[in-house]
């Protein structure tokens, strides 16, 4: 029994549905939902499927798991229903005393990850506050003046009607990317289709 998760819906599952079938999967379950969500109904249509004797198997632990308690929590259950786990890309198998031992050490390791990612933001976003940027992200790349002329630009015409200049064009003559003014011409919808 294989299972998958993607985070987001323009994620592509695909990957680990080609690992789960190389790796002799009959049925397999894909959920599309943050790694934080706790409703995954594919999982739990997998783990309802499951038998005494059956493989339930994974490409990562941490596309099963919330967290170390869920993961603890979820082994437990695998082994109450004598059910053994595979994890491909982490070698763990717990049908073996050796994959017991490495399957807690690989949650824990993961869940401290987790923490350490976490900890980061919220220090740079504190960070960012006392600088007065709330939010942090990258300060603008135009100001309100390249802006206008981004806009002015865009909106010159030439001796037929026609744009006189592209957006690329004008993302070179201002020093930017196409997406930077894109974003800007977009967020005035002066950019028609």
């Amino acid at each position: 029994m294989g299972y998958g998760r993607v985070s987001t819906r323009d994620q592509n599952p695909d990957s680990q549905r080609d690992a789960l079938t190389e790796a002799g999967c009959d049925r397999i379950f894909v959920d599309k939902a943050s790694g934080k969500v706790d409703r995954r109904p594919e999982l739990d249509k997998a783990l309802d499927y499951l038998r005494p004797g059956d493989t339930f198997v994974i490409t990562r632990l941490s596309r099963a798991a919330r967290s170390l308690r869920h993961l603890l929590d979820l082994a437990a259950q695998l082994r109450e229903r004598e059910v053994d786990l595979l994890v491909l890309k982490q070698g763990i198998d717990t049908s073996t005393p050796g994959g017991r031992l490495q399957f807690h050490m690989f949650g824990a390791f993961d869940e401290f990850l987790r923490e350490l990612i976490v900890e980061g933001t919220l220090e740079g976003l504190a960070s960012a506050r006392a600088r007065g940027r709330v939010g942090g992200g990258r300060p603008a790349v135009l100001d309100a003046h390249g802006v206008e002329m981004a806009r002015a630009l865009y909106e010159m015409k030439g001796d037929h009607g026609e744009r006189r200049y592209t957006v690329q064009q004008i993302a070179d003559r201002l020093g930017v990317s196409r997406a930077t003014i894109y974003r800007h011409l977009n967020s005035d919808k002066a950019v028609s289709a």
